[in-house]
């Protein structure tokens, strides 16, 4: 390494708020680079975490093979269980309810993708429903799981999975594994960030008691206040309550309840949606809500009232703004977790977007002179990932028929984002949908909300004509008995976790 190099080079990370994004980057970052550079945290026991971003997606996965965690110490640590997709009741039409489901349904035939397919023989009055070939769904509804790359005997892919757990306990369990690296945890609030006059750079920071914490690059992980990015950066907003209208969130713990279901629940409820997510120990509640529609008092009620458990503690309320800091990266200061912007957690992506951000940074890992290059691109895949992710859940509330309350008729009508009606006229016309390898959500999981709220296509591919009905027929049911053969002797969640990752009982 040259002299210049060696002089530039970050040596100090100072990461600006705990909770689970910043444990997340500090475990990353020590895991990756903690052998060269130092990494401190600074978090305060007076400033409550919101945990409740129980529920995530299978990307988290890699993340925690990347740090080498233990799959069923890791679910034991954080009272953990099995997430194979999320049940949507009442989105589409009242009484409605169906399934996006993680991993494929079917297989393609050829070049073709399957649910082509199953359109034709659909028009053609043969099919049932696209779900009867999905194994996660056949799972999730008989509350089974195991760990199933692939079925035995059948090039079918197995179960796709994904996790539920308390948040808290996962933050906790990340800075034992952070600090066993060499990370530093400063206790502490800080009261003020000091700018270099030459560039504006962060130059350190100031705590309440007066210490001075100096550093090469900071992240922001400092919830909604965001203390370096907003505070001291002033990087600016994009509000998305226009397409996002529910700006409050009220969360309750209740008692377990048995079977213990392998996926989380979103009820619609009159003015926005109502979450159910299982643990080991306890199920996790929450009621999102626009109080445009609902008082903060209506909204409590109708959350307790449809409680399928006793209640376990007080209920906690949250304020929110959907939409995103304009910058991501601004100066010397990356931004992660609400500190970044809220993306209400319809679809279980807040810890996915901790995860993508801080594995972003790794990649595009910076000098003390922060290239503006880098700067640009790193903002540009974090806005480009935002935006898709957005575009995703708003296709949930505008694609409804219902119009039983003001809340439901408005999100139908109202005006949605050109990249999101692309999308759904692609779908109706001949039910393609293409997906851009960098986006979060895949064919799959756009097909399943399209088709599950209603949004039939008028035609289908035409190769798909290539292959004549009745062996279309005979591929389509094998794949339904293999599916149905494999789940006979898989055991349930309950049973599964019972023999693999079962927490200390409490």
């Amino acid at each position: 390494m040259d002299r210049e190099m060696q002089e530039n080079r970050v040596e100090k990370i100072v990461i600006v708020g705990g909770g689970t994004a910043g444990w997340m980057a500090a475990a990353m970052l020590a895991k990756t680079a903690g052998r060269h550079i130092d990494i401190t945290l600074i978090e305060s026991d007076e400033i409550a975490t919101i945990g409740v971003g129980e529920a995530t997606i299978p990307p988290i996965q890699l993340f925690n093979n990347h740090l080498g965690l233990d799959e069923n110490d890791f679910l034991r640590k954080t009272q953990g269980t099995f997430k194979l997709g999320i049940q949507f009741d009442n989105w589409g039409r009242q009484g409605d309810s169906y399934m996006h489901t993680f991993g494929r349904i079917g297989r393609d035939l050829g070049a073709i993708p399957f649910h082509h397919y199953w359109l034709r023989s659909l028009k053609e009055g043969q099919a049932s429903s696209l779900w009867d070939y999905s194994f996660n769904h056949k799972a999730a509804y008989a509350n089974k799981f195991s760990r199933i790359e692939k079925i035995d005997n059948s090039p079918l892919d197995g179960l796709t999975y994904a996790f539920h757990f308390d948040a808290i306990l996962y933050a906790k369990y990340l800075r034992g594994y952070s600090e066993k690296l060499g990370v530093k945890r400063i206790e502490g609030k800080v009261v003020d960030t000091i700018l270099r006059g030459e560039d504006g750079f962060i130059s350190h920071l100031i705590m309440e008691n007066g210490t001075e914490i100096r550093g090469d690059f900071f992240i922001d992980c400092s919830g909604f206040r965001g203390v370096l990015i907003e505070g001291a950066l002033e990087t600016g907003y994009e509000d998305w309550s226009n397409w996002l209208p529910c700006d409050r969130a009220i969360a309750v713990p209740c008692a377990s309840t048995e079977p213990l279901e392998p996926y989380t629940r979103s009820t619609a409820r009159t003015a926005g949606w109502q979450w159910r997510i299982p643990l080991q120990h306890r199920t996790g509640n929450g009621h999102v809500y626009c109080s445009d529609y609902i008082s903060d008092d209506e909204a409590a009620d109708m959350l307790l009232k449809n409680l399928d458990g006793e209640i376990l503690a007080d209920p906690k309320f949250l304020k929110f703004n959907t939409g995103r800091r304009k910058k991501f990266w601004n100066k010397n200061c990356v931004v992660l977790g609400l500190a970044s912007g809220f993306m209400e957690p319809l679809e279980s992506t807040s810890i996915h977007l901790f995860q993508a951000g801080i594995t972003r940074l790794i990649k595009i890992f910076p000098d003390k002179k922060c290239s503006q290059a880098d700067v640009d691109e790193y903002n540009r895949q974090a806005i480009y990932e935002f935006e898709g992710i957005r575009d995703f859940i708003i296709l949930h509330y505008h694609l409804t028929q219902r119009t039983d309350t003001a809340f439901w008729r408005d999100c139908g009508a109202m005006d949605i984002p050109e990249s999101l009606k692309q999308k759904m006229a692609l779908f109706k016309s001949n039910g393609r949908i293409f997906w851009d390898t960098v986006e979060l959500f895949a064919e799959n999981s756009w097909l399943q909300v399209m088709v599950g709220q209603g949004l039939m296509p008028d035609s289908y591919h035409a190769l798909a004509h290539q292959v004549e009905s009745d062996k279309a027929m005979e591929y389509m049911n094998n794949i339904r008995q293999i599916q149905d053969q494999a789940l006979t002797p898989i055991p349930s969640q309950a049973d599964f976790i019972a023999r693999h990752c079962a927490a200390a009982r409490q």
